[in-house]
């Protein structure tokens, strides 16, 4: 069931254009990784649960209220950014890479969907002048440099669920990464919210600021 039909079971909630922009992700990325790589193409086949599902497991944890403003970091091929941007169309979505032909595919997918909460933009987290609500980003490093790459781009404007902060999907044992980052944490097990088994070590950390 790797299709649109996997992120209504667990979204119901869906609209019709949403359950639209979901269901085009799969030709999008077909389309633009034969011309420049961003899926494997093993995890082609699994693009709904591996990527698409997998990036939604932020909006498990947090609902994005109207104009919150979510810097993804590392985004690749536009993960999690872009099914978030769909989930979330009233929130202001700004996704980087440091590699530009992956900026030119989140750029492409998002032109396509009309998306109009997206910006893609080629550069290094370091070099970004602004603050947001988030930051989101899905295993592009260890925690601790990641933190460093990101102080002074979280605000205090709390009017969110949780806490303006980091939302970072990792997977297996962080004891000893989390360690590392001397500030508190909280961690959200992804098998509590999808029962396929690629979940089952797959966790949001989140960062509270």
């Amino acid at each position: 069931m790797d299709s649109v039909t996997l992120i209504q079971k667990y979204f119901p909630e869906l609209t019709t254009e949403q359950i639209v922009q979901f269901g085009r992700l799969r030709e999008l990325y077909e389309l633009w990784n034969a011309q420049i790589n961003v899926i494997s193409r093993k995890d082609m086949e699994h693009l709904y649960e591996k990527h698409v599902l997998h990036s939604l497991g932020i909006a498990k944890v947090c609902s994005f209220v109207d104009d919150t403003e979510i810097l993804d970091v590392g985004t690749g091929g536009g993960f999690p950014g872009i099914p978030l941007a769909i989930m979330f169309p009233n929130a202001q979505f700004h996704l980087v890479d440091s590699i530009g032909k992956k900026i030119k595919v989140v750029t492409e997918v998002a032109t396509a969907l009309g998306l109009k909460n997206v910006k893609a933009e080629h550069e290094r987290a370091e070099k970004i002048h602004h603050t947001y609500d988030f930051v989101i980003s899905r295993a592009v490093t260890r925690m601790a440099p990641f933190m460093g790459w990101i102080q002074n781009k979280i605000n205090r404007n709390h009017y969110n669920p949780l806490d303006n902060g980091v939302l970072y999907l990792k997977g297996g044992d962080l004891t000893e990464e989390l360690s590392e980052i001397k500030r508190k944490y909280k961690l959200y097990n992804l098998p509590d919210y999808f029962e396929e088994e690629f979940f089952d070590t797959k966790k949001v950390v989140y960062v509270p600021f």
